[in-house]
């Protein structure tokens, strides 16, 4: 259904023929009762039906506000300008809110890429612009807004990881929101086009392994950080051991062969890479 304009006067405009009508009425009604002539009758009788049929044109529209008109199950059009309307008489009306609203998803439980079940939840910030569409093309606009959030998100979260472990995927749940909530956007355009319903944002509020598989989850990212702590700590031991036989050659301090320099090399990674402090040891003797 194409949304257009329905006809509307200035509702003071209609408060003047209503006035006009009425003054009318009076002196039919008092002509009337002077010289009981039928045609004054007549005159009055009309002049009260439409005064009655004209009572019924006037609606007031607020800020933010639309209103949709059917006569006799015709379609006549839509008034979103705020104010005070005079419009076709006998007219269905149903209003419906152009305000900007947000729509928190339930806490759904799917599998990711990896078929690892997680729970999310969105939150979806929209608002109707188009009307007609958002009555008459569907059953109930809101209802279907978070029947087709749901299943936007359920088709999202299965086409990505929950979290990039080995650099597999470019994009993760977890580590790219702002990209997931931007495709998650454009998937619900698309699915709401059809109500009239413009997707101002779509970002996920909630994002967690399922109970059954949390703690083990997080060992693995426990491990994980523990692996990239330990490779800090080793790429930094080397450096200062190479640092240290390279200036003991370079000012010949002491004169290494291989053995000596792989002797040293294991003591001093032993005692750059051990958790637990080193008790230092000297050598009296030779170095052998």
């Amino acid at each position: 259904m194409k949304e257009k304009e329905m006809f509307k006067w200035n509702g003071f405009v209609g408060l003047f023929i209503v006035l006009v009508l009425i003054v009318g009425l009076v002196f039919s009604a008092r002509s009337f009762f002077i010289t009981e002539s039928p045609s004054s009758f007549v005159l009055g009788v009309i002049l009260l039906l439409v005064l009655l049929i004209s009572l019924t044109g006037f609606t007031i529209i607020q800020p933010n506000q639309s209103k949709v008109f059917t006569l006799f199950g015709n379609y006549l059009g839509v008034i979103k300008k705020e104010g005070f309307w005079f419009t076709v008489p006998f007219t269905s009306r149903r209003t419906v809110s152009l305000r900007v609203i947000n729509f928190n998803s339930d806490r759904l439980k799917v599998n990711d890429l990896e078929g690892n079940p997680i729970e999310i939840a969105a939150v979806v910030v929209y608002k109707v612009f188009d009307t007609a569409k958002a009555v008459f093309d569907v059953e109930d606009y809101k209802e279907f807004v978070h029947t087709q959030s749901e299943t936007g998100l359920r088709h999202i979260a299965s086409q990505y990881p929950y979290d990039n472990f080995n650099n597999d995927y470019e994009i993760s749940l977890r580590q790219h929101s702002d990209e997931v909530g931007d495709v998650l956007t454009q998937d619900l355009q698309r699915r709401l086009q059809v109500a009239g319903v413009e997707i101002i944002e779509a970002r996920i509020m909630h994002l967690a392994y399922s109970s059954e598989i949390a703690h083990s989850m997080l060992q693995r990212q426990q491990a994980r950080a523990v692996l990239a702590a330990r490779k800090v700590i080793v790429d930094g031991a080397v450096s200062m051991v190479k640092s240290a036989i390279d200036q003991l050659s370079n000012e010949q301090i002491v004169e290494l062969d291989e053995e000596k320099k792989a002797q040293m090399v294991n003591n001093l990674m032993v005692a750059l890479v051990s958790e637990k402090g080193n008790q230092p040891i000297i050598n009296t003797g030779t170095i052998y």
